[in-house]
């Protein structure tokens, strides 16, 4: 078991401090200064030496390779309980004399652990030296360095060249990686006295000038004193300014960042370009600067050593230059050797494993003391990068450095072996407790330390087996996963450490949660600008957890926190983008995310720009604005006449939405600006800025107007009209100034001249003294002050119309039933009509009811029959009345006079139904029915048909007596048939002298006890006919009944519904009895279907004078065979059982 291992097993600083607290260990170095550390002179010095141990390590120093004793110098302090120096400048101290290499060394009774070398330099940031510096003259054209020279400070000073601000660097000026200033070739305009070269030292923050340095550059042409003459500034191929020769070498460190630079002289500028050789640039670590005359590589290694190859190249010719790259290494670690904490007894061994360019050589010491030297250890041995150890001793406990070098530099490691001998102990606080999501892996911890190194164990529960299987994975560092947990992994669990010295438990705890889940995620939503939106995130959690939900918009903004759900009022363009509802708790987080569109109609089109003018045609092209999230789907052209209508808009036309020019038809005489308008699913856009203006030339008319009407408006004038389009329309137009009409007429089928008049701003002219409805010719031609439209076409019209003349002639009459008749008339002659005939208007009315001598108010129909038909139906007639008609010519001016009226009579039809039925006086067998007149008898009433229908049979067990409910249908006839029924229903009922005499009968007690009897017996009754119905059987009187059945009894037809009928032109006659009716009413065939035309005179039954019929209802009567009816009976006790049964 090493030391990194145990640091894996201390799981926070609590465990940490109660295992250092505990066991012995070696020191450590924790924190110390880099090795090249360079100082500001002006503050103190501070060297930092931080180790751990246990017991706390004490700390001393070495300074040049000898031991420091700060004690004798008052300036050098240590800080407590650490090995960190302060030497203090600022107290009046010089950075300088404490210059030099400075090694830390932390010690305790297990070993002594070592720092680096540490070299202590204090930076430095010296002046320029004075030079004298002679100006620069340069021809135009040629090449110029100009040298900086920065002093030498530590560290390296940043260069940068300015005049009177920062110089622009480009292609042909830049700065190389030496600081020099290189010009490929001067230009006049680099003539200045001011070129200033500054070296900035970042580590005391200060700024060092070089003297200015003057450039003053000769114009392209110059003059030759020997033989007069001028020449030009040559064009020159490229040369390198730097690195000279055609080949040099660079040698790299591995890791650092490699610089090669080319920079070319010549004319034009060369451009410069790389390649290496046998190979490709290093993608992804490759970089160019300042204008590709610099080639960077980070992060170098050996791979990137070769030939590199720069190639600097104008139109005169190229040159190049080869870099041979070699890439060093300072040492690196392969294996650095671990700290080991062994028993006694046990074996071990530290490897200490490093490479770099030249290899490095490897050397150990033992507590910071070349182990060649150092005290003897029989169970160590070295080989070579390795101390084997073999059956150690505590004694053996020591700190072991490996110290890996070569010419580029060092690594130095301390590795400690700490032999141990201690009991397991378990760091993983007792009943500690885990909570895992379903599904997903639990580990949970048993830190512990032994030595020797204990065995672990894992119980579920407290007296649980040994867990085992492949559902768990057992850790090294002791810990206990289970990939996937669920429900019933939930519990205690149990660690037991064991070693040779001892053994030790612990009790965790395991719960598993319910995951949180998004049940309704936030929906893609697109929305209008300045609406609102709402996102929705439900969530579904563990009770035991507390959910927070954080909402974000493009997963950086924190938009709201707390809320499941987000609303945005008042939607902008920024609103625009994804919203992600994040839901966290402290064991799982979750997350939805949806996109919120915000669109709106689109911007207004902009730059329209006409083209291709021709005299009827141009071209307008424009550039859409903004779409804002819905595709424009077409665009609307809207022009403007400023000549004769400005600031009123027409629609000119509507094209596609991927359209932006169109060609445009153009009229004449007409002072044209467009705008456009973008059309999307919301809506329209504001119109566009207006294009310029564009006026057409004038010409003669296109188009006469249309519509060309000739219609009189009184029987000796011809009214003639026209429509004119309105101009700025694609249809008519004036095309030019002076707009006026011509209008023509002239008599029809009669030799004569065209009649012709010039008017203007009307679209109506009267022509007055024509013959009264005569044709006409018309044409209507339109002109302006360039000529005359082209020739129109004639319409026919007519002058006015008068009344006609003549009635219709020969009007007869066809009566086809009692509602409906059919009418015939002879034409007039069409002189006589005297207008376009349009039809004829028959006039009808009820003179009167044949059936009735009241007089009323007589209310005329009208029908209209179009066109020249001469006949028609009259619908709708009353039956049995007298009707007067006549009929009439129709033309455009009105009506002709009438026909002589034809009288026509219809004859009589069905009834409608009684004004009213009303049942009176009702009693034990007896009622009395009235009833009123049809509304309407259409005809002669010859009888009134009654029919009825026992509803309900009801016994009255006190009286012995039957009541009944009944439902009547009543209707009136005429010699046609019958008319609509009415309906009322009633009940006999006893009288009120009869009920009292019941009411005291009831009172006396003998009728009480025979009543007693009674009702036994009829219970008796009931309970034999149940069995025999039972058992198949009928009852009695239903037998009884049907033997005597009385056969002049007519039953309901099935196939009409009709009931028992009276008549009042017979003698009355009782009802008769009914046989049992059942519970939905519907009529049985056993109902009296009786009418009053087979009751003769005698019988208790008779019409009043008010016309309504009185009926008695009695005991049974004996037959009477002439008549072969039988009388109607009241329903006896048994009758009246077997109803109710």
């Amino acid at each position: 078991l090493n030391y990194n291992q145990i640091d894996n097993i201390l799981l926070n600083s609590s465990l940490f401090l109660i295992f250092h607290n505990e066991v012995s260990q070696p020191p450590t170095i924790t924190q110390q200064s880099p090795k090249d550390y360079i100082v500001d002179p002006r503050e103190n010095i501070v060297i930092q030496c931080e180790a751990k141990g246990k017991p706390p390590p004490s700390f001393s120093w070495t300074r040049n390779g000898t031991h420091f004793d700060i004690d004798k110098d008052e300036l050098v302090t240590m800080k407590p309980n650490s090995g960190t120096l302060v030497i203090n400048i600022m107290n009046g101290g010089k950075a300088e004399a404490y210059e030099g290499v400075y090694q830390c060394t932390a010690r305790n009774e297990r070993g002594a652990a070592i720092s680096n070398n540490i070299v202590i330099r204090p930076s430095r940031s010296p002046l320029w030296t004075k030079e004298k510096l002679e100006p620069n003259q340069v021809r135009e054209g040629d090449s110029l360095v100009l040298h900086c020279r920065p002093p030498v400070g530590l560290p390296p000073p940043i260069i940068f060249w300015m005049d009177n601000g920062e110089l622009p660097q480009s292609e042909r000026v830049s700065q190389g990686l030496n600081g020099d200033l290189y010009f490929s070739n001067v230009q006049p305009e680099d003539t200045r006295e001011d070129y200033i070269c500054y070296a900035r030292f970042n580590h005391t923050q200060t700024i060092q000038q070089k003297q200015p340095i003057s450039v003053k550059v000769f114009s392209s042409r110059y003059c030759d004193l020997r033989n007069f003459s001028t020449k030009p500034v040559t064009e020159r191929p490229p040369i390198l300014l730097t690195p000279t020769g055609t080949t040099s070498n660079k040698v790299e460190l591995r890791g650092n960042v490699l610089l090669l630079e080319c920079i070319a002289a010549g004319l034009p500028t060369p451009v410069i370009r790389w390649i290496k050789e046998g190979g490709e640039l290093p993608a992804n670590r490759t970089f160019f600067e300042n204008f590709k005359k610099t080639l960077k590589i980070i992060d170098v290694s050996e791979a990137d050593s070769g030939n590199y190859k720069c190639i600097a190249r104008n139109i005169l010719g190229s040159t190049h230059h080869v870099i041979s790259v070699t890439v060093k290494a300072a040492p690196y670690w392969i294996t650095a050797p671990r700290n080991l904490v062994l028993s006694p007894g046990e074996d071990g061994s530290l490897i200490c494993r490093a490479n770099g360019n030249p290899k490095p050589s490897i050397s150990w010491l033992s507590n910071g003391v070349p182990i060649a030297i150092a005290p003897e250890d029989p169970s160590r041995k070295v080989d070579g990068d390795t101390i084997i150890f073999s059956a150690v001793q505590e004694r053996s406990s020591a700190v072991y450095q490996c110290n890996a070098s070569n010419e580029y530099g060092y690594l130095l490691a301390n590795a400690f072996v700490n032999v141990l001998a201690e009991p397991p102990r378990i760091l993983t606080p007792a009943n500690k407790l885990y909570q895992v999501i379903l599904d997903s892996p639990a580990l949970i911890d048993c830190a512990y330390f032994g030595s020797p190194k204990p065995e672990i164990e894992w119980f579920k529960g407290v007296k649980g087996s040994i867990l085992r299987g492949n559902e768990y994975v057992f850790h090294d560092n002791g810990t206990l996963e289970i990939p996937v947990a669920q429900k019933d992994s939930s519990g205690t669990y149990t660690c037991v450490a064991r070693n040779e010295l001892g053994k030790i438990q612990n009790e965790v705890q395991l719960e598993v949660k319910d995951p949180t889940l998004i049940i309704k995620q936030p929906e893609y939503k697109v929305i209008q600008r300045y609406g609102h939106v709402s996102f929705e995130c439900i969530i579904k959690h563990d009770s035991t957890l507390i959910p927070t939900v954080i909402w974000l918009k493009d997963n950086d903004e924190l938009f709201l926190v707390g809320k499941d759900n987000l609303t945005i009022m008042n939607v902008t363009d920024k609103d625009d983008g994804t919203y992600t509802c994040i839901v966290n708790t402290t064991l799982d987080s979750v997350s939805a995310s949806a996109v919120l569109t915000v669109v709106a109609r689109p911007n207004p089109p902009f730059d329209l720009e006409l083209t291709g003018q021709l005299e009827r045609s141009i071209e307008l092209s424009w550039i859409p604005g903004d779409e804002n999230n819905s595709p424009i789907t077409s665009f609307v052209i809207e022009y403007e006449d400023g000549l004769h209508e400005p600031g009123v808009w027409h629609y000119q036309t509507e094209v596609p939405g991927s359209q932006t020019t169109v060609q445009l038809k153009l009229s004449p005489y007409v002072n044209y600006s467009f705008r456009v308008i973008a059309v999307n699913e919301i809506g329209r856009s504001q119109p566009s800025e207006p294009s310029e203006q564009y006026l057409t030339k004038s010409a003669n008319p296109d188009e006469n107007p249309s519509n060309v009407q000739g219609i009189g408006s009184e029987p000796d004038n011809l009214v003639i009209t026209w429509e004119v389009k309105i101009p700025m329309n694609d249809g008519f137009q004036s095309n030019g100034p002076g707009l006026q009409y011509k209008v023509s007429w002239r008599q029809k089928d009669v030799d004569d001249e065209w009649t012709s008049v010039v008017v203007a701003n009307v679209s109506k002219y009267i022509v007055s003294g024509t013959p009264t409805f005569v044709p006409y010719e018309i044409k209507v031609q339109a002109l302006n002050d360039l000529g005359y439209a082209p020739e129109p076409s004639e319409v026919i019209g007519h002058s006015g119309e008068d009344l006609p003349m003549v009635a219709p002639g020969n009007v007869q009459v066809h009566v086809i039933n009692s509602t409906l008749a059919k009418v015939h008339w002879d034409p007039v002659p069409l002189k006589s009509v005297r207008g376009h005939l349009q039809g004829y208007k028959v006039y009808y009315w009820k003179v009167q009811s044949l059936s009735r001598r009241s007089k009323r108010h007589i209310e005329k129909k009208i029908l209209t029959f179009r066109g020249n038909k001469t006949f028609g139906m009259l619908p709708g007639l009353e039956p049995y009345s007298s009707y007067k008609l006549n009929v009439r010519v129709v033309n455009g001016k009105g009506e002709g006079p009438a026909s002589p009226d034809k009288v026509f009579k219809t004859p009589e039809g069905v009834p409608s139904s009684p004004s009213f039925l009303k049942i009176t006086n009702p009693t034990l067998d007896s009622l009395t029915l009235e009833w009123g007149s049809p509304t309407h008898p259409n005809g002669i009433l010859i009888s009134y048909i009654l029919k009825f229908q026992p509803s309900k049979l009801i016994m009255n067990i006190y009286t012995f007596y039957n009541i009944t409910r009944y439902k009547f249908y009543f209707n009136a006839q005429t010699s046609v048939g019958s008319g609509s029924q009415i309906t009322e229903e009633a009940v006999t009922i006893m009288d009120e002298a009869m009920a009292s005499r019941q009411v005291d009968i009831a009172t006396q007690g003998w009728f009480i006890g025979l009543m007693c009897a009674v009702a036994l017996l009829i219970l008796i009754l009931l309970i034999v006919c149940f069995i025999r119905r039972n058992k198949g059987g009928k009852y009695p009187v239903k037998e009884k009944e049907d033997a005597h059945a009385d056969p002049e009894i007519q039953p309901m037809k099935e196939d009409d519904g009709t009931f028992g009928e009276y008549s009042d032109a017979e003698d009355h006659k009782p009802l008769k009895k009914g046989s049992r009716t059942p519970s939905d009413r519907t009529v049985k065939k056993e109902d009296s279907d009786d009418s009053l035309v087979d009751y003769g005179e005698g019988v208790n039954g008779q019409f009043n004078e008010d016309g309504s019929f009185i009926g008695q209802y009695s005991g049974k009567k004996e037959k009477e065979p002439a008549e072969g009816n039988e009388s109607s009976e009241a329903p006896s006790p048994v009758n009246a059982m077997n109803s109710f049964v």
